[in-house]
This record gives C-alpha cells, sequence and structure tokens, in this order.
C-alpha cells in the first residue's frame, strides 16, 4: 500500500512539475469562469453567486494521495477564515462520484464538495495536476493559482487567504 500511496503521490507530482505548459492555467487577475455543478445532496451551486466572498476552488480526485493528504489542511483553512468571508468549494473530477464520496467517509469535510461528473469545469480552468487549487478575490477575479499539492502549501492558502480577505 506504501508502495502504491509512493507511486500515486509521484505521478501527481511528476504531472504538477511537467504539465504547467501544456494547458496554460488561468491568468492572475483574470476573470474567474462562471460555473453550476451539483453538490453532494444534489443542489446546484453557482460559482457567481459567492461574489463577495474570497473563494477557494480546489481540483481533487479520490485517488490522488497528495489531495487526499490535503483535504484535512483544507477543511482546517474552511473552519478558520468561513466566518471572515470565505469560502471553499472541493470539485471532485472523477466521472463516477461514489469513490470520491466514499474518501468523505473516511476523511469527512464540512466545506462544500463539487461534482465535476464531466469534467467541464476542470476544462475550464485548464486543470492539468492534482490537485489544483485557484483562489479569486471577492470580486471572482483570479489571484492566485497552485499546481498540485506539498506539504507547506497550506501556508501560502494561509496567507494568501489573510491578504484577499483584508482587501
Amino acid at each position: 500500500m506504501k508502495n502504491l500511496t509512493a507511486l500515486l503521490f509521484s505521478a501527481c507530482l511528476g504531472l504538477a512539475l511537467w504539465l504547467p505548459g501544456m494547458a496554460q492555467a488561468l491568468d492572475a487577475g483574470s476573470p474567474a469562469p462562471d460555473f453550476t455543478l451539483k453538490n453532494r445532496s444534489g443542489d446546484n451551486i453557482k460559482l457567481s453567486e459567492l461574489r463577495g466572498d474570497v473563494v477557494m476552488v480546489n481540483f481533487w480526485a479520490s485517488w490522488c494521495a497528495p489531495c487526499r493528504q490535503e483535504m484535512p489542511l483544507l477543511e482546517e483553512l474552511y473552519e478558520r477564515y468561513g466566518d471572515l468571508g470565505f469560502t471553499l468549494l472541493g470539485v471532485n473530477v472523477e466521472e463516477d462520484s461514489q469513490a470520491a464520496l466514499d474518501l468523505l467517509k473516511e476523511i469527512p469535510v464540512t466545506f462544500p464538495v463539487l461534482l465535476d461528473t464531466q469534467n467541464r469545469v476542470s476544462k475550464l480552468y485548464h486543470v492539468v495536476a492534482m490537485p489544483t487549487t485557484v483562489i479569486l478575490d471577492r470580486d471572482g477575479r483570479v489571484r492566485y493559482v497552485h499546481k498540485g499539492y506539498l506539504p507547506g502549501y497550506e501556508d501560502q492558502y494561509r496567507q494568501q487567504i489573510k491578504e484577499l480577505i483584508r482587501e
């Protein structure tokens, strides 16, 4: 199991380091493409309805070891900054969402998890690495894009969220 986890981690990290130039991510300062996705309960969540909040959009998959490692850290950010005008949307990119729902039983989170089963939103955001995290300002503009995850990235997230909340 450890070898499989290490292999998946290496694959995700490799994609994060190798593919950035292949499909350019959104540019900082550009408007975030609007989307509507269903959450775990089947309700529609529309990104543009969150204007006024700092929004983190985290694209993830259950098979991605770094995504699994990052999930509890994202929950901590959501709990800490949620009352200060911060929202976190976890966007699962798997065609069959059952694996994601099973993972969420192991690693429960309270932030909204959206299901991109047709990969429309991940394509719209040019996601080429797992996980990919996009942080938007209160006006719905892309401010930061992070491809992949390594321990310590959550410190960058925290700093960027605090900066955008203060604006």
